[in-house]
């Protein structure tokens, strides 16, 4: 891990979403040095699914040598964040380091995103990333080594990156688009940087999403704390950068990055955002040597004509007609590995549809590879299609548009008690 340096002993850093996970992490690398921490969270009573509150929080940062001040806010309420504000500055003396760390996520489309969900994100990650630094911004003028920290990724307009979750890539963007207008706005007065993983880090939002095994994908939240620390230890004339953990943390001579993942030697999950399609990174992890997580064994060519697999598409051939077909218009081929490894389509191009085992008799629109296991979660609803895709488990090749569709059926599915 990186060695810490005593560079932020004293200062005080307002942290939202510090309760947990990366936010946390940061607080506790800063506490180290001896730092004021501010713990704005909304979390003050324990959660049924997601660990910590801003009080045990508190009591981690003062067992690693910081002083805590936790305080209850919602970033998308303008009074609880001026309060925790002046509460900071009374009880520290003023604050120095804004770390927004705060985010929602919800990975779907357009059409199957609700407007609650749309509204939460932009207000949390963009609108609260604005407003808690406009209310910051005025006692950072006063710090003598002011900075600004936004956990946002670098703005990389490559469509992939909007087509399957706009409003989420809109959200996030709009954290960066701070950075990128305070940077200037402030240049010589504070420091404004953005940070964003490498790969996909273990945080219980992340369990969460993936399910079940995804944590083995992951690197732990140490290397984000790592890279923060250095990029906060920096003059404030070091601004306007959209950087990457493992980027800074090279710069800084660390070489072994083993000692961050969750699962050493395992295969890791590429975070949104950084140039390639998910496809294309998922290729290129195949070809070094990637775990069944992602690769399906060789066995996947033989084929199984009975078992839960069969029994899955009888429920299918159950629910699709000619109104489906008329909506879908699309050829699936599904290539399936592991237990009940096989071929078999969904034909929802022509007639009242049809589906079974073997090649479509059609070019198929999508070819979707997966363990057989997760293939029956999937149609379930046991396993979304959209966390099966990004945390590896589904490989997709055609028509995105369509594989989306898909979901849809997959709803009634579920209905249909597969």
């Amino acid at each position: 891990m990186l060695q810490n340096t005593g560079k932020l002993a004293g200062c005080t850093l307002f942290i939202t979403g510090a309760s947990r996970g990366i936010g946390k992490a940061i607080a506790l690398k800063a506490a180290r040095d001896g730092a004021n921490i501010v713990i704005a969270a909304k979390t003050a009573e324990p959660h049924p699914k997601l660990p910590g509150t801003i009080y045990t929080a508190a009591q981690e940062v003062e067992a690693a040598g910081g002083k805590a001040l936790p305080c209850i806010v919602d970033i998308r309420d303008e009074t609880q964040i001026g309060e925790a504000v002046q509460k900071a500055v009374d009880t520290f003396g003023g604050i120095d380091i804004l770390v927004n760390n705060a985010s929602a996520i919800n990975l779907t489309g357009t059409l199957e995103t609700p407007m609650k969900k749309v509204d939460l994100m932009l207000g949390i990650n963009l609108r609260g990333t604005y407003l808690t630094s406009k209310l910051v911004i005025p006692h950072l003028l006063k710090s003598a080594s002011p900075h600004i920290l936004n956990l946002s990724p670098p703005l990389n307009l490559n469509p992939v990156w909007f087509k399957n979750h706009t409003a989420y890539t809109m959200a996030k963007y709009g954290m960066s688009m701070c950075v990128l207008g305070m940077a200037e706005e402030f240049r010589g007065q504070i420091a404004v940087n953005a940070l964003w993983p490498k790969t996909a880090i273990q945080t219980a939002a992340m369990e969460m999403l993936g399910g079940e095994g995804v944590g083995k994908q992951c690197r732990t939240a140490d290397i984000m704390a790592d890279a923060a620390y250095a990029v906060l230890s920096r003059p404030k004339d070091y601004t306007g950068h959209f950087l990457v953990d493992e980027d800074v943390l090279k710069e800084t001579g660390v070489q072994d990055f083993e000692q961050y993942a969750v699962q050493p030697g395992h295969p890791l999950l590429p975070d949104f955002f950084l140039d390639e399609a998910p496809e294309t990174l998922v290729e290129k992890m195949e070809q070094h040597g990637a775990t069944p997580a992602f690769k399906p064994p060789s066995s996947s060519t033989t084929p199984s004509s009975s078992g839960p697999i069969e029994s899955t598409f009888d429920a299918i051939r159950g629910v699709i007609n000619e109104d489906v077909v008329k909506f879908t218009q699309g050829v699936y081929q599904f290539d399936l590995s592991g237990e009940h490894g096989g071929v078999w389509f969904l034909d929802l191009k022509s007639g009242s549809g049809s589906a079974g085992q073997g090649q479509p008799s059609a070019k198929a629109d999508v070819v979707m590879t997966m363990d057989s296991n997760d293939f029956s979660k999937m149609f379930a609803g046991q396993l979304k299609p959209t966390m099966a895709f990004m945390s590896g488990k589904l490989r997709i090749k055609g028509d995105m548009t369509l594989a989306i569709k898909l979901e849809k059926l997959m709803s009634r599915m579920g209905k249909a008690k597969l």
